[in-house]
């Protein structure tokens, strides 16, 4: 009987934003701003709850160019302000598919420096359209903050 367990996909995305870590963080914990920049280029946020501490939940409604709508919500493990959000994610459609995003913020020079890392996921699948949605946020990230 084997004791390894498969190991489930993974991605790490960093970013450089020419703005504070103050700013980025607070883009991140506030829902007006998270709403304004989560999710792939064309996806509107249209409803975001944030309770931004360690038990805390969080939830974002999302509508695509087509009028999909998109729900993911989770857990915040671990709030260190300014410097790292660790939370769960889950898509309301896929529940049993539970992944963990952490994101670090490190000063760099006069702006900052994140890092993204989102665990767990069900499949390569899953993985690769997430490396698309979070690169595409980032993107839209890194316009709001300039």
């Amino acid at each position: 009987m084997s004791t390894q367990t498969a190991t489930k996909p993974s991605l790490t995305l960093k970013r450089r934003f020419k703005a504070t870590r103050a700013k980025v963080f607070a883009a991140w914990i506030d829902p007006e701003k998270m709403k304004q920049w989560m999710g792939p280029e064309g996806v509107q946020g249209i409803s975001c709850e944030i309770d931004a501490r360690t038990g805390g939940r969080y939830r974002l409604v999302m509508r695509a160019p087509n009028g999909d709508e998109h729900d993911v919500s989770g857990v915040y493990r671990e709030v260190v302000p300014n410097e790292k959000l660790v939370f769960t994610w889950a898509w309301k459609t896929t529940p049993d598919r539970q992944s963990l995003v952490t994101v670090e913020f490190k000063p760099d020079g006069d702006g900052t420096l994140l890092t993204l890392t989102h665990e767990q996921f069900f499949d390569e699948a899953a993985r690769d359209r997430h490396h698309q949605g979070w690169t595409e946020s980032l993107d839209k990230l890194e316009r709001f903050v300039a």
